[in-house]
């Protein structure tokens, strides 16, 4: 039958089998042609391995050389993998870090509190939940390790918004933001008032702005040079988590979220913002 011929046709990738990699593809094979044993590698050799053109392989060189990907040794001419490529993989790193340095005080914070405590980093304009461990009553909001949300409308979001330069905030609210309840703050010059309000006081509040029925507030964790790295939230039903209880919440999730920056080497100088 026709069908069980298509359910044969092996699964394809039309990017490879078109015979011709994209520069992209081709610059992150051309990086990934680094080992330990070859840690400096020609453009003849380059081109060999890659199976292009050495006009090809010399063109991308020369742009990764610009962005600090790859280095070149004066005297022969050869290639090696760039700083620029430790200073991205030290960006991940460092997400790894906060995500075992935080476990200890984060199962603490879910202890005192009896609520959802999340862990979250930015993805462009999305909040990446590294850890969110379950509140143990039994009406609880749903584990969302993994899961992402629109920065603008989570506290965790608001935290990590509050803590990038100009230009990079910028670029976040270049994008259109649609509002997921009626409490959603998606005018840009309204959120930027509520960033703002997260740098004075600290802290963030979350009312129902990205789920009707949860609150949530959050606070920011800071990365040894004073830049914000991700946010702690305590995120739970509406039905418990009272406006004005707000007050007495807020230092005791500033506390875990100090406690979680001092472990990454944050001495308590003042956050960057600029």
């Amino acid at each position: 039958m026709p069908t069980n011929e298509l359910k044969t046709e092996p699964n394809r990738n039309p990017r490879r089998d078109s015979g011709r990699l994209s520069s992209v593809t081709t610059a992150i094979h051309l990086l990934k042609a680094f080992d330990l044993e070859d840690q400096e590698l020609g453009i003849t050799e380059l081109a060999v391995r890659l199976n292009v053109a050495k006009s090809t392989v010399h063109r991308l060189a020369v742009a990764l050389l610009d962005e600090g990907m790859l280095q070149q040794n004066a005297e022969s001419g050869r290639y090696r993998l760039g700083f620029g490529l430790f200073a991205l993989g030290s960006l991940v790193r460092s997400r790894f870090d906060v995500a075992n340095a935080s476990k200890e005080t984060l199962n603490a914070l879910r202890d005192e509190t009896q609520e959802n405590v999340r862990l979250a980093v930015l993805e462009g304009t999305q909040v990446l939940y590294l850890h969110d461990f379950e509140s143990p009553q039994t009406l609880r909001l749903r584990c969302g390790t993994g899961q992402q949300k629109p920065a603008f409308c989570v506290a965790e979001g608001l935290c990590l918004l509050a803590g990038l330069r100009e230009s990079e905030l910028a670029d976040v609210l270049a994008d259109e933001r649609i509002a997921l309840t009626p409490n959603s703050v998606a005018d840009e010059a309204a959120l930027r008032a509520r960033i703002q309000q997260v740098k004075h006081q600290g802290y963030a509040i979350e009312d129902e702005e990205c789920e009707e029925g949860t609150c949530c507030l959050a606070a920011p964790i800071f990365q040894n040079d004073g830049r914000v790295l991700a946010a702690v939230g305590v995120a739970g039903p509406s039905l418990r988590m009272k406006k004005n209880e707000f007050a007495v919440l807020a230092p005791v999730v500033v506390e875990a979220a100090e406690a979680i920056s001092r472990s990454l080497g944050f001495a308590g100088r003042p956050p960057v913002y600029a």
